[in-house]
């Protein structure tokens, strides 16, 4: 083992649990500390502020202007009061990741000093530079100016000193440059659409919410040993690494004793996460070595995606507390579990109704099947958009592999529900539909079990789970307000139709039952192709999805070209969530991103391939050379030809690979020149995925292939072995 390999793991094996000095506190004790929720409000606000902004939060009613010096001044002294010094607008622009722009809360007094001060101009408004953020064409360069906008239904908190307030970010000229103003848009077009549906079945429904669970998979790395490894810092993933002798093959990472230095720094990021208002309830050891899992409880979909978006930059800044670092990538490890971030939509009612959850009548079961039935008539009719809306150059190494769903889109019911609609696409009877049945295991000391009328598979992506649906085939990294944009838009367009087929039917003379029964059994048979409740790996699968009309484009590149199909840009249009030029914009971005990302780790594969493992392989060659050279002076040239036989092999194995490496690493390079003299974007990245992306498996090969050959003390890049296992 080389010296810096040893001492890297000696580091590692020597690191000591953090204290975490809030360990033993109850959480409710420090619950939601950073975040100016309704209990700060209602301290620091005049009373009549307070009622109008929770009527904004609650109603939707637009913002009344003249509150906004009160709310800033409120927000500004309590911020302040918890060591705030700054405060910035908090945004997603289209980067995966979230920005910011610290200002201090300062003016000047004109007396040659400063006051604190922040205004309602400011807490409403703000003005970032537009042109350095990915805009797709909508800006040029020079046009700099765009605008961040205060989102009153997320509530500012606290990080470090600086008090952050959730914004919206749009262009100088209107259009969306974020996730989440397409976003609010979405959520109310699947309020209004699903409210009018639920008044078929409750006059008094005046609102429906929209929510989100996401369980958060991630890995952890010693960080002593991801410094050592160039392609991890820089890529996010290992562009090489021959498979460990153990990885996942023993199943007995998956909900395991979590290690020490782990739960360590677990209870940390649970406690920080805690003070920001995120509600963690699970975390727990994930399927492959050194993976995890973190899960809070159900929220609405908007602080939900910012809470997602939180829990991400933290986990990162605690984990080097610890002496960890986070990798969020799709696939870091090749030949083990990516990662994922399992999506749990559902939608709810201002009266206390789960739509996606059986009830005890027949009328509460129709409104059940009435909104099942919508959501796979929603995603089937637009399954490619939604396969587009999770489709990464990071997320197409996950899917369909190591219990990730299919890059096919499909939604799992399990064998119960499935029944029940095959009835009524031939019956008009509403079934009784028992939402637990009881599982007796005469076993006296262990109670009767309630078990769920719908398994669970692994493989599918888009899966129905109790009372809720699970879009399993999110990204780990991925922002959720890409799935849900798409997904809610899908559904408020679903349910507008249905809405107008069953009032068309009542204005005919057919009674609002009948009607209803009529149009669900036609959404039956129509979203029938996307049910499958079978192996989504199968080879025997994905000929069958063609068959059914599936979209079955596995190439990243050109999925994205499902936003711009006529159908996708109709619906964003028609329900007012996002126009053409926003779609077109948001595809250059994509396109471009998938290009720079394949880009970076061809070039720092070729860097490593050419710096570090030839001359590594050729040192080791020349090692064996000059054993076989001696051997002959000793022993004779024949008699030290037979003894050093196996030495000659090896030297002929690396003096291939190395040969390879050399000729492929020129060939990518080649490749990425002609692709990049391309103009168009989407050209350019299909070029990227074509002829460039493949040549990193081809050069990875010869590298796995070497990593197997030397010498281990010459080997300076932290194996899988040590990278999976080592905590």
């Amino acid at each position: 083992m080389s010296k810096l390999r040893f001492e890297v793991i000696t580091a590692a094996f020597g690191r000591k649990a953090v204290d975490v000095s809030a360990a033993n506190e109850r959480p409710s004790k420090y619950y939601a500390q950073k975040v100016f929720n309704r209990e700060k409000m209602f301290k620091y606000l005049p009373g009549d502020v307070y009622k109008k902004l929770i009527d904004v939060i609650d109603e939707g009613i637009p913002m009344d202007i003249s509150i906004a010096d009160s709310v800033a001044e409120g927000m500004k002294r309590w911020a302040i009061e918890n060591g705030a010094t700054h405060y910035t607008h908090w945004f997603h622009p289209l980067t995966e990741t979230t920005a910011e722009k610290h200002d201090a809360f300062i003016e000047h007094d004109g007396k040659g000093g400063v006051i604190e001060e922040f205004k309602g101009k400011l807490l409403m408004q703000q003005e970032p530079d537009a042109s350095s953020f990915p805009n797709g064409g909508i800006r040029s360069t020079f046009e700099a100016r765009g605008y961040s906008a205060w989102d009153p239904t997320s509530p500012a908190f606290l990080m470090g000193d600086t008090l952050c307030v959730p914004t919206v970010f749009i262009s100088y000229t209107g259009e969306a440059l974020d996730y989440k103003a397409p976003l609010l848009k979405a959520l109310r077009a699947v309020d209004k659409a699903a409210t009018d549906v639920c008044r078929f079945f409750d006059k008094n429904v005046k609102k429906v919410t929209t929510y989100l669970g996401w369980e958060q998979e991630y890995f952890l790395v010693d960080e002593g040993m991801l410094l050592a490894r160039p392609d991890i810092l820089l890529t996010g993933r290992t562009l090489m690494g021959h498979d460990s002798a153990k990885n996942q093959q023993l199943e007995d990472h998956y909900f395991g004793s979590i290690p020490e230095r782990v739960a360590a720094f677990m209870k940390d990021l649970e406690i920080e996460a805690m003070k920001l208002g995120i509600p963690t309830k699970t975390c727990h050891n994930e399927a492959a070595p050194n993976q995890f899992e973190l899960a809070p409880i159900y929220e609405e979909c908007n602080l939900a995606v910012d809470h997602n978006m939180l829990i991400m930059a933290i986990m990162k800044d605690v984990a080097r507390r610890h002496g960890f670092r986070v990798l969020l990538h799709e696939k870091p490890f090749k030949g083990v579990n990516g990662s994922g971030k399992h999506n749990n939509w559902s939608l709810g009612t201002d009266t206390g109704v789960l739509l996606m959850a059986p009830g005890k009548t027949d009328k509460d079961n129709l409104r059940f099947i009435t909104f099942v039935v919508n959501t796979l008539a929603a995603i089937y009719r637009h399954n490619g958009l939604l396969k587009a809306s999770i489709m990464s150059a990071a997320n197409s190494h996950r899917l369909g592999a190591a219990e990730a769903p299919p890059a096919i889109i499909s939604s799992f019911l399990g064998s119960h529900l499935s029944s029940i609609l095959d009835h009524l696409e031939t019956t008009d009877d509403v079934v009784r539909i028992l939402s637990k049945r009881e599982l007796r295991l005469n076993i006296p000391q262990i109670p009767e079990l309630m078990i769920d009328n719908t398994d669970r598979n692994r493989t599918s992506p888009f899966a129905f789970t109790g009372n809720r649906f699970e879009f399993r085939a999110v990204g780990a990294e991925a922002n959720c307000a890409s799935a849900m944009i798409a997904l809610n838009t899908a559904m408020a367009e679903q349910l507008v139709i249905f809405k107008q087929e069953v009032d068309a039917l009542i204005d005919s003379g057919v009674t609002k039952e009948d009607a209803l029964v009529q149009v669900i059994r036609k959404y039956i048979k129509y979203s029938k192709p996307i049910r499958f409740d079978g192996n989504g790996y199968s080879e025997e699968w994905r000929k069958e999805a063609e068959q059914r009309g599936l979209d079955c484009e596995a190439s990243a590149p050109i999925v994205f070209d499902r936003y711009l199909d006529k159908e996708s840009i109709a619906m964003f249009r028609n329900m007012d969530v996002m126009t053409e030029t926003e779609l077109r914009a948001r595809n250059e971005i994509k396109w471009e991103m998938y290009t720079k990302k394949i880009q970076i780790e061809a070039r720092v594969l070729g860097d490593l391939a050419l710096n570090h493992i030839v001359p590594t392989a050729t040192k080791y060659q020349s090692s064996l050379l000059d054993n076989i050279i001696k051997m002959e002076q000793v022993l004779g040239k024949e008699e030290g030809d037979r003894a050093s036989q196996e030495n000659i092999e090896t030297v002929k194995q690396i003096a291939v690979s190395v040969s390879e490496i050399r000729r492929l690493v020129n060939e990518m390079v080649e490749r990425r020149k002609v692709a990049n003299r391309i103009t168009e974007e989407r050209e350019k990245a299909v070029a990227y995925h074509d002829t460039v992306a493949p040549m990193l498996e081809s050069i990875r090969v010869h590298i796995d292939k070497l990593e197997l050959i030397v010498d281990n003390e010459l080997w300076t890049l932290p194996k899988y072995r040590e990278l999976l296992f080592i905590i």
